[in-house]
């Protein structure tokens, strides 16, 4: 292993957006028992130090890329196109007009049946944009414009986040 590599080097998978996740999974168990700290035992405390060192560097590179959103976000990171969702929020018309639109009907609704139904709406969208993403990524390598793609994929972790928060003010 080499503390350079990048994460799908890491796991020795291909550095591309579509991933099979029991692959990762796999991989994943396989990498941390080789770097486990108790397999050091006998070598004395610098080497077990440097066994979590890797332990933590695995469990990282894992959480990024079994989370979609956290992979393409670091496949536009490394190819030049950093996300900066911090100070770049600008967003197509079209796009923040459907915010509204869905901020709107989550302030209105007033049923489980209505909180669901924008819920299925949501994930649809977001299953759309992913596809986007796995295309502008694997297919078309344009780093910049998914990039965009990851910033208005934030956005909708946030409104799924606010709408499970309705949810909870409805007793559900």
């Amino acid at each position: 292993m080499n503390l350079q590599s990048n994460d799908f080097e890491l796991f020795g998978v291909a550095e591309q957006f579509a991933q099979d996740a029991g692959q990762l999974a796999e991989r994943w168990k396989l990498l941390q028992k080789e770097a486990h700290p108790d397999r050091f035992a006998a070598q004395g405390a610098a080497a077990q130090r440097v066994a979590m060192q890797w332990s933590m560097r695995i469990n990282e590179a894992y959480q990024r890329l079994k989370d979609p959103l956290k992979r393409a976000a670091y496949l536009c990171e490394l190819h030049g196109a950093p996300i900066r969702a911090e100070d770049n929020t600008a967003m197509p018309a079209a796009f923040l007009m459907q915010q509204m639109e869905w901020r709107e009907a989550l302030e209105d609704a007033q049923s489980a049946a209505a909180v669901d139904a924008l819920e299925d709406e949501v994930q649809a969208s977001r299953r759309t944009m992913l596809a986007r993403c796995e295309q502008l990524l694997d297919t078309e390598r344009n780093y910049a414009e998914a990039a965009q793609q990851v910033r208005a994929l934030m956005f909708v972790a946030r409104f799924s986040a606010d709408i499970d928060r309705r949810r909870e003010q409805l007793g559900q």
